[in-house]
């Protein structure tokens, strides 16, 4: 279904400037997800966490499925297609019920798109049975793909909700029920923040606000361990996954390809920084690749999987004590500080510099975090006296 060739996606609203396609390097679109209703946006919708500083670290967002007319989104998939056949074009559904569920693929196969997106998981949704009510429950993830795969011979993408403890169940219920791969991960549920003169929370619509999604860098360790989950999932195994959450850099591709993704899509880093951020991520993995040694991408998805261990099965007889560098140390005494109130009391300063009690230590490595001249680094290994 997927090729193992590095490929990476972003999601397309209509009649943006799709010239990026062909120029930049990106694999495909996943168009804006589709609905045979159109909904009514608010405004404001979107919220930041970080944004003082820009670039913002978490991206919060109101805004619901596709607000065009389901002709105009379908038309628009096929002049796609048609101006750039050799890309891979995804159709993002989401029906109400079975028989939409069934018409929207229909619908988009005629289209032209190459693959569709069973979107499974939009926290924001308004009505029941849609977005993410319907992926915390697998048998809906079941009944639904079941009704996509009557409707089409297309590759189907199973599109995963964060917001429940398992997502390998309703991920299995798709698979068993006609799905060729999974997407994940989408939004988590959120309120990033209240107003304290207001208190409501952000955005503010007149007054008020809504639990919604929350994407960007802030949630790339969740995403991980969702995909994470599913990679290593015995009834899973061989089920490609498209991956996302998080991605912004060449780095986090790299990590999302490491445990078990096969190729990855990209949003909120193209909202913030344009559709160029393909070339440091089409850039920086080729040189990543070559400086490790691996012949191809393929030799990448899934290399991490197997250091992931259960936590009984984690080294526990020995410690990493932290190395002082006092040649960059200031003096600061943050160190001093986070053991002192947050760690074990084993760091004290003598003439403006630390010192390490190692009887106190247990090699937690706080202090190592919270340094902000990067002066303290690690030791070798060795056993716990």
């Amino acid at each position: 279904m997927f090729s193992r060739d590095f490929s990476a996606f972003f999601v397309f609203e209509p009649f943006l400037d799709i010239a990026c396609l062909s120029t930049m390097g990106w694999a495909g679109v996943v168009f804006k997800t589709i609905g045979l209703f159109i909904p009514q946006e608010v405004s404001p919708r979107f919220d930041a966490i970080g944004k003082e500083d820009t670039p913002f670290v978490g991206f919060r967002n109101l805004e619901q499925i596709s607000d065009h007319d389901p002709e105009e989104n379908f038309e628009t998939l096929r002049r796609l297609k048609e101006a750039f056949p050799e890309k891979v074009i995804v159709s993002s559904i989401m029906g109400r019920n079975e028989a939409e569920w069934t018409e929207l693929a229909r619908r988009s196969e005629q289209a032209g798109a190459d693959i569709i997106e069973c979107n499974f998981s939009c926290p924001q949704m308004c009505g029941n049975g849609l977005g993410s009510d319907v992926g915390q429950d697998p048998e809906l993830v079941r009944a639904y793909t079941a009704a996509v795969r009557k409707g089409t011979r297309l590759p189907i993408l199973a599109k995963m909700t964060p917001n429940l403890a398992h997502m390998e169940l309703p991920a299995i219920a798709a698979v068993e029920a006609g799905a060729d791969g999974l997407a994940a991960i989408n939004t988590v549920k959120s309120i990033t923040g209240v107003d304290l003169d207001s208190m409501a929370s952000l955005p503010q619509v007149d007054g008020r606000s809504a639990v919604s999604g929350y994407s960007g860098k802030a949630v790339k360790p969740i995403a991980l361990r969702f995909i994470y989950d599913m990679a290593s999932c015995d009834r899973l195994k061989g089920v490609p996954i498209s991956g996302m959450g998080g991605i912004e850099t060449w780095q986090d591709a790299a990590e999302f390809l490491a445990l078990g993704c096969g190729n990855l899509q990209v949003t909120t880093a193209v909202m913030q920084y344009g559709y160029r951020i393909i070339e440091d991520l089409l850039y920086g993995l080729a040189d990543y690749l070559e400086g490790k040694g691996f012949a191809s991408v393929e030799q990448l998805v899934g290399a991490g999987v197997g250091k992931i261990v259960p936590a009984e099965q984690l080294n526990r007889s020995t410690l990493v004590y932290p190395k002082f560098d006092q040649s960059r140390c200031i003096g600061c005494g943050r160190c001093c500080i986070s053991c002192e109130d947050g760690g074990h009391q084993a760091i004290t300063l003598r003439k403006g510099k630390p010192v390490l009690d190692a009887a106190r230590c247990v090699g937690c490595h706080l202090c190592r975090l919270v340094c902000p001249m990067g002066a303290i680094g690690v030791s070798r290994r060795i056993p716990k006296p």
